[in-house]
């Protein structure tokens, strides 16, 4: 290869270290603003739910939608054994149940008893404050590295316009009730 290309993937970060990169790519995430959802699931046995920040639409026909949790999270401990899971779209006026679910381990502390919420299709909790959500079916799990993808195929699903969402860049501030 010629002096000019090498310099040229040099500058590409072909030739930079992990580190680097790694530290350049959690700048560029950094800079996103999306949209955090709370994730609620439930068995016979146990509810739970957290704040998910890793999540996207992943196909338009048929619908499917990637919510990925981290495997420390009880969350996760229980949506292994679950069929279907709860995503609900955090309106930006419900910071204090975003912190709830963010910043609370439900290793510890309760979360259903310190807010509004309602059974839904198989015993799934819907947070009251969250007038957008959808229950989806799991197809799949993938293995992401420190998280787990669940694939959805939306079942059943509620929308009401004009609640604003609870960005990113609002939530950076909640400790975590679990390391990531």
């Amino acid at each position: 290869m010629g002096a000019a290309r090498r310099a040229a993937g040099s500058r590409r970060g072909y030739g930079a270290s992990v580190s680097a990169v790694t530290g350049t790519f959690h700048q560029l995430i950094g800079q996103l603003d999306y949209s955090m959802l709370i994730v609620t699931v439930a068995t016979d046995d146990e509810r739970a739910g957290c704040l998910v920040g890793f999540a996207t639409q992943s196909s338009i026909d048929p619908p499917r939608f990637l919510v990925c949790l981290s495997r420390v999270n009880r969350t996760y401990r229980v949506a292994l054994a679950s069929k279907l899971l709860a995503v609900h779209f955090v309106p930006r006026h419900a910071e204090p149940l975003a912190e709830l679910f963010g910043g609370r381990s439900g290793d510890e502390v309760d979360k259903f008893a310190r807010c509004g919420w309602h059974p839904g299709l198989a015993g799934l909790p819907i947070l009251d404050e969250c007038g957008n959500w959808f229950a989806g079916r799991v197809l799949q799990r993938l293995d992401l590295g420190d998280h787990v993808g669940f694939l959805l195929d939306p079942v059943e699903a509620h929308c009401e316009h004009g609640a604003p969402a609870f960005e990113f860049h609002r939530a950076k501030h909640i400790e975590p009730g679990h390391p990531a």
